[in-house]
């Protein structure tokens, strides 16, 4: 059975995408720490991200440090956090989100996805869709 981030990626659910290529796409979750948290995927699906090869592991990284700076120019933040959880979804997955203090790398607080602003969601995406690809 296909993970819910096979189905974004493949099209069968809606995701805001901010960067696509054919071994690595990276979307905005649904409970975001913050607007413009991205999740950086392997189009593989692969549940640990110790079983990814390392072209691929290298891969992975170099799109979520992309995504990264990204954040930062698009943010205005002092970092960007990068945090690997993978128990909510059986894909390897790394988190990269907007950071001016450590409050982001507890996925607790994130945002039911019920009360995400629809908008600020969209032009997140829109705004890290473009610098990524500035700096790619």
């Amino acid at each position: 059975m296909s993970t819910v981030f096979s189905k974004i990626i493949n099209g069968e659910l809606p995701g805001r995408f901010v960067y696509r290529d054919e071994t690595v796409a990276a979307f905005l979750t649904i409970s975001p720490v913050a607007y413009g948290h991205t999740l950086v995927v392997p189009v593989e699906e692969v549940d640990k991200w110790t079983d990814l090869s390392p072209e691929l592991w290298a891969h992975l990284n170099e799109v979520a440090q992309n995504v990264g700076r990204a954040i930062i120019d698009v943010f205005g933040t002092e970092r960007a956090g990068y945090l690997i959880a993978g128990f909510e979804v059986p894909h390897a997955h790394i988190h990269v989100f907007p950071a001016n203090d450590m409050s982001g790398y507890d996925l607790s607080t994130a945002m039911d996805p019920d009360s995400v602003d629809e908008a600020k969601m969209d032009e997140a995406a829109t705004r890290l869709r473009e610098a990524v690809e500035a700096t790619a």
